[in-house]
């Protein structure tokens, strides 16, 4: 179920909510035109907007403002496909409805599809010059496109329409925080306050900005109000515990990630708190939190990452290997994974004895094929070994993510054929060996 209201229903019919039991009862256009904020369920208000739909008695301009809402409906349970045919027939039905082409720049801006979401908002304006709510919408498609400057100016005309509308001011607040204007950021959250003090987004967005001016205290207390406001939402925990952490307040950090985790388990918030874990000096905590974040999201490199430097931290430079070895297969582009991989390979080079500093990337104790053990026993290959391992990653940190995957399939490759030839009369080891790492090497001088 989506978390924000999508659509802003066209109007209402009475002053308060008919009794639930109505919305069984044939076409009622209240149910239909209630909001994501009401008391009725998705369902009902599906059910609601069908039946008028349906109706032989609705004309064509009101059975589109029945569609729209019925398209909102099914855009805060997700249907996303539903949703844009019934807004997609609204505007058939009514060119004119400046709403719907709103509503379904909304729509297409949840899908990702910013183009098409701008567009559907100028029309939006063409119709309905006056309307503040498009300018509001088509801030936050350019929002998202990260043209913040052009944002800002469509929150300008919004608020300039309708000074008391608080999402415009809580956007542009957005669009300012995502400039680094910090102050400006907190000015629009400030207004959207006095205009909607129970909101709990407002709030913890303005602890962000807070929190990036290194007001940490100011944060904590807007972290605070939003908790207090909707002690549902377990990212409110999560930010609060990253500001005490941020203050090395470890133990109420922890708490924090603790209820965030019980509401939600979730891969970042259990990095978190083994990040607290980590720099309390408590390795083994830190290190199950590192596991079972990677259990629910086997791709989270930054849990590989901190994992690392838990291990490091213990000393067991295997595995700290390991795991950086991980984050740079996931996110080839992470420089300081990279850095600590090359120092730990120095530090247990130096470490070990002379048969350990020249050895293959990979455990001699537990190497099971013919080819691994030959490599374990020649020091000359070993180091070969370590050298395409070395290279590659190079290599790996140096291409796109359209590249990336061919580089790969290329490694993969080749330690395939290298189990597969060690043994045949015809295959030379160290041949093959060294002609991969002229290969890669080459890779790096090219790129």
């Amino acid at each position: 179920m989506r978390s924000m209201p999508f659509l802003i229903a066209a109007c209402l019919f009475a002053a308060f909510a008919a009794p639930l039991a109505q919305a069984q009862n044939g076409p009622n256009p209240e149910i239909c035109a209630a909001d994501d904020s009401s008391s009725y369920s998705p369902e009902q208000r599906i059910a609601a907007c069908t039946a008028l739909i349906d109706s032989s008695e609705e004309r064509p301009v009101h059975r589109a403002v029945a569609l729209v809402n019925r398209g909102s409906a099914y855009w805060y349970i997700d249907k996303m496909k539903l949703a844009f045919a019934d807004l997609d027939r609204a505007i058939a039905l009514d060119p004119n409805n400046a709403r719907a082409f709103r509503e379904r720049s909304v729509a297409f801006r949840s899908a990702g599809r910013l183009d098409r979401a701008i567009a559907d908002a100028n029309e939006a304006i063409r119709l309905d010059p006056n309307g503040a709510q498009a300018f509001d919408v088509r801030g936050n498609a350019f929002n998202n496109n990260r043209q913040y400057d052009r944002a800002i100016e469509d929150y300008n005309e919004a608020i300039r329409l309708d000074s008391k509308f608080a999402q415009a001011w809580r956007d542009r607040g957005v669009a300012h925080y995502f400039k680094k204007d910090y102050a400006n950021a907190i000015k629009d959250y400030d207004e959207a306050i006095k205009l909607e003090p129970t909101n709990s987004r407002v709030f913890t967005n303005r602890g962000a900005a807070y929190k990036k001016m290194g007001r940490n205290d100011r944060a904590i207390a807007d972290e605070s109000e939003a908790i207090r406001l909707d002690p549902r939402r377990p990212e409110y925990f999560d930010n609060r515990g990253l500001s005490y952490a941020a203050n090395a307040d470890y133990d109420r950090a922890i708490a924090d990630y603790n209820e965030a985790i019980r509401i939600l388990p979730q891969a970042n918030f259990l990095t978190n708190r083994g990040d607290a874990y980590n720099l309390k000096g408590d390795f083994d905590r830190a290190i199950a939190d590192y596991d079972r974040a990677l259990q629910l999201n086997p791709g989270f490199y930054l849990a590989y990452n901190n994992r690392g430097a838990a291990f490091r931290r213990k000393g067991d430079l295997d595995r700290a290997i390991a795991d950086y070895e991980q984050v740079i297969r996931i996110n080839p582009q992470m420089d300081t994974a990279a850095e600590n991989l090359a120092a730990l390979r120095q530090e247990r080079d130096r470490r070990g004895s002379l048969t350990e500093r020249l050895g293959p990337t990979f455990s001699c104790k537990t190497a099971k094929r013919a080819v691994e053990k030959a490599i374990c026993s020649d020091p000359d290959l070993a180091r070969l070994d370590r050298q395409i391992d070395d290279a590659y990653m190079a290599a790996l940190a140096r291409r796109d993510r359209k590249t990336l995957e061919s580089l790969r399939d290329d490694q993969r490759e080749f330690i395939g054929a290298r189990n597969k030839s060690f043994g045949r009369a015809d295959y030379n080891l160290r041949r093959a060996m060294e002609q991969r790492l002229f290969a890669l090497r080459g890779l790096i001088a090219n790129n």
